[in-house]
């Protein structure tokens, strides 16, 4: 089979990932330090479907010449494995609210809300919880740090597209650590109201950073607010091919690593939720090359996660998702693999390369552009349905450019081998590893409302802050 050279650099080349956390892990401690985790990290691939795992794992092991850190760890016996079922309270296909909401407020809820049952109940945050257990918390996440995963764990709000009060939500918490994008919602020149958050968050007591320099450079003497993007941050295929990107964003194991050296100040412990949340986007806008590396950048994430947890013994470690997301798979690779092989050598996500064609490009020039950053010859005709299609496109939240993005995706699955069943949610049951303190007592199904009291156990926290089920 053909090798490709992964660790070229510069500009626009072949991605790479070199953070902490790479290793397979390929053994278990015989013992933890106490019956009970003292630090929880909890950790969400949204939207991934399982042939997204067992793809990324294949371009690790034929590009890296290593398994994904996830694999590894099913590979080597390290973790407690498990099935979950994703419901929500009036749909077998849940979103990502009533999805996190399950885990956070311990109840199932219709989906778009967090933590308020069908009937108005408020269900108490599981962040809050802790909390007021004394351990420090926070939430890292490579979308808006007040986007439907990272609020389910914190706050009751009717509706998830109420970012704007969300982060006047997480003012009034003071949180220790909070990660991610949405400037939107915390520049006074942004929202409606004029509100400058961020002046407002300095001003109770936080240290507020809008880079990976400022991130790294902080000390922990406060709880600490980062927003470093206008929107979710870049796909991590994009920001690897950028040295600006790279130099101002960081990467989802970088926030987790600065997250757990922040949080771990605590002598009580602390609880932490990390989200990759771009594998959702990607997957609702069938981007492989998207979806794949940023399940590779969450991959590392675990590998850091795994990597404290392993010396720590005092963490419990849960690797999951909400819900899977358009069921993609690989299907006829071609001779040696040689179609799939063409993702290895992909420099830029679809919405990316989408959003460099304009109303003057011609189907030739297309044809140019996707061989240069994708790997891809499109046949004349493909070029010319595509730039058909930008005047249809897609609308919504994860396309709000209305660029045509199911269309491509459609016509570079004959060419990488990757096809979809939907741009949407499904209601497949789905992954749970779980490592650490009590993760012996993790069964081999759960549904996903039952994760919440699972935690709250395995902390050993007083049964009177238990959800009610």
């Amino acid at each position: 089979m053909r090798r490709r050279d992964f660790f070229k650099n510069g500009l626009l080349t072949t991605v790479g990932f070199s953070v902490l956390g790479s290793r397979p892990i390929i053994a278990k401690p015989n013992h933890y330090a106490a019956d009970k985790a003292k630090n929880i990290i909890f950790l969400v691939s949204d939207g991934m479907s399982s042939g997204t795992l067992n793809m990324a794992d294949l371009l690790m092991r034929h590009k890296l010449g290593k398994a994904s850190n996830w694999i590894s760890l099913y590979e080597s016996g390290t973790v407690r494995r498990s099935l979950m079922d994703t419901a929500s309270a009036n749909s077998f296909v849940t979103d990502s609210a009533a999805a996190g909401s399950a885990w956070g407020g311990g109840n199932r809820v219709n989906n778009g809300s967090l933590n308020i049952g069908p009937n108005g109940e408020e269900y108490r945050p599981i962040l809050q919880k802790f909390k007021e257990e004394g351990k420090a918390v926070g939430c890292v996440t490579s979308v808006q740090i007040t986007h439907a995963t990272p609020a389910s764990f914190c706050v009751n709000q009717n509706s998830r597209n109420s970012m704007p009060q969300i982060a006047v939500d997480y003012l009034k918490l003071k949180f220790d650590v909070m990660m991610g994008g949405g400037r939107e919602f915390f520049d006074p020149s942004k929202r409606s109201d004029g509100r400058d958050l961020y002046s407002e968050f300095e001003g109770n007591g936080y240290e507020v950073v809008k880079d990976k320099s400022e991130m790294l450079n902080a000390t922990g003497t406060k709880p600490v607010l980062a927003v470093f993007s206008e929107d979710g941050l870049p796909y991590a295929i994009d920001r690897e091919n950028n040295e600006e990107l790279k130099k101002s964003i960081p990467s989802l194991a970088e926030m987790t690593k600065k997250g757990i050296e922040l949080l771990s100040k605590n002598q009580n412990g602390f609880v932490m939720q990390v989200e990759g949340g771009k594998v959702d986007w990607a997957a609702h806008g069938n981007d492989a090359s998207a979806l794949l590396y940023d399940q590779v950048d969450f991959d590392e994430a675990v590998g850091v996660a795994m990597d404290f947890a392993m010396k720590d013994k005092n963490t419990l470690v849960i690797i999951t998702t909400d819900h899977g997301n358009a069921n993609p798979g690989l299907f006829n690779p071609g001779p040696k693999n040689v179609r799939f092989e063409s993702i290895f050598d992909s420099k830029c996500s679809n919405e990316f390369l989408l959003g460099q064609i304009k109303k003057e490009t011609s189907a030739s020039q297309v044809i140019d552009m996707v061989n240069h950053y994708q790997n891809v010859t499109l046949e004349k005709e493909e070029a010319s349905l595509l730039l058909k299609n930008f005047t249809v496109g897609e609308n919504g939240l994860y396309n709000t450019n209305n660029l045509p993005v199911e269309v491509f995706g459609k016509i570079l699955s004959k060419h990488n081998a990757i096809s979809w069943a939907h741009t949407n949610h499904s209601a497949d049951f789905v992954e749970l590893a779980a490592f650490g303190p009590r993760s012996e007592n993790l069964p081999g199904f759960v549904k996903n409302y039952e994760l919440h009291n699972f935690l709250l156990e395995a902390s050993g926290v007083k049964r009177s802050l238990f959800a009610s089920v």
